[in-house]
């Protein structure tokens, strides 16, 4: 016995048929312009005829199908995967080669398996594996390109003819000048900041001569080094992760490895260089700042600036600076390299640029904040 269920569009040429045959297999018939503007006109019909009809195979005939654009393609795609569902078999007759060939491209095994993985619940012990091994593998990762980026530092030391100094100098020039009005700013307030907090405590002791101190070692052996490694790791490391993931994204690296030139030493390396040439420069800059803006604070309580002056050479001395600028030299050393490893690392999609940007910032701060807790260990044991 044959049921028919026929729905025509008054305003467009479309028809849907379905119906069961007694073998039980359900059999839609289209005919007409599957387009966007008519593909809705069925689509409800189709869907409930899946649902609520009994069947064990699905053919859909398409051989009066004059047109089908993408959402019509979508719809035979839909019934392919509800079809598949509940029967042994859907097949499709009489679809012409130029809508077959759209309609490959939609693998309903593949989105069956996509969904089994979406509905599918992690377990915590995979998860946890996981990650491990994603943590693992960018270890491996990043003691590679140290050992990478050390050869060919090494390279271009021995051979300092090599090295394109002009595109070092462009990016000294970006990491540093560029940087001053950001360091000045921030270095003068926080040692305006650390003035007045501490000057309140200092003053129930009469003691308010001292904060010069507290200033210029704070400045010199901590907040100089580190304040400007943050600044150049939100602003340099994030510009290099940016620039190296638009050459990748671009295939400008693969141009270069094709043509026989290394990536890490053409471009890595002078960005490794002006980075921590600028670094330590920077950091100078920041704690005098700094100690001019402890300066404001002590001249507004009364104090002379010739006083305030004598106080900071008579509390700081060359191993003070000298530990600050060592700092210094290994934060941009790990800015650098960090920025320049994400940017490398970039994958292809609109926003992996944005990751490795992202991914290169938080991973400067965290690379910088555990090598100063590093650095304070070694110089207590140290005794500097």
């Amino acid at each position: 016995m044959i049921k028919a269920v026929k729905q025509n569009a008054s305003d467009f040429p479309l028809s849907l048929q379905t119906s069961t045959n007694d073998d039980g297999t359900l059999t839609l018939t289209i005919e007409g312009r599957l387009d966007s503007t008519s593909t809705a006109n069925v689509w409800e019909t189709a869907m409930r005829a899946m649902e609520e009809k009994n069947y064990s195979r699905v053919t859909i005939d398409a051989s009066k199908l004059e047109y089908c654009d993408g959402s019509g393609i979508s719809l035979l795609h839909e019934i392919d995967c509800r079809g598949r569902k509940k029967a042994e078999q859907v097949t499709i007759v009489g679809l012409k080669k130029e809508f077959h060939k759209i309609l490959d491209l939609h693998d309903a095994e593949d989105v069956r398996r996509l969904e089994g993985k979406l509905q599918k619940h992690s377990n915590p012990v995979i998860e946890i594996g996981k990650k491990t091994m994603d943590a693992l593998n960018e270890a491996i990762a990043l003691i590679a390109f140290v050992g990478e980026l050390f050869a060919a530092t090494l390279f271009a030391l021995t051979h300092p003819r090599k090295i394109r100094w002009k595109d070092a100098f462009r990016v000294a020039e970006t990491a540093g000048a560029d940087a001053l009005p950001l360091v000045t700013l921030i270095s003068f307030l926080i040692g305006l900041i650390m003035a007045f907090q501490a000057a309140i405590p200092m003053r129930m002791f009469g003691a308010e001569i001292f904060v010069a101190n507290l200033i210029a070692l704070s400045m010199m052996r901590e907040l100089g080094p580190l304040m400007t490694a943050i600044v150049i790791g939100g602003r340099s490391g994030s510009a290099f992760a940016a620039e190296l993931g638009t050459m990748r994204i671009n295939e400008e690296i693969d141009a270069l490895t094709t043509m026989g030139l290394d990536p890490v030493r053409f471009l890595v390396v002078t960005r490794v260089i002006a980075a921590v040439l600028m670094t330590p420069l920077l950091t100078i800059y920041a704690i005098v700042m700094g100690i001019l803006g402890g300066a404001v604070v002590l001249i507004s309580l009364g104090f002379t600036l010739n006083t305030y002056v004598n106080q900071v050479m008579a509390s700081v001395t060359y191993i003070d600076l000298l530990g600050g600028l060592f700092k210094s030299l290994v934060f941009g050393l790990l800015i650098a390299a960090v920025g320049c490893l994400r940017g490398l690392q970039t994958k292809t999609g609109p926003s992996a640029v944005g990751e490795s940007t992202t991914s290169a910032v938080v991973s400067s701060i965290i690379l910088i904040v555990v090598a100063d807790g590093i650095f304070s260990v070694a110089f207590f044991y140290l005794g500097i």
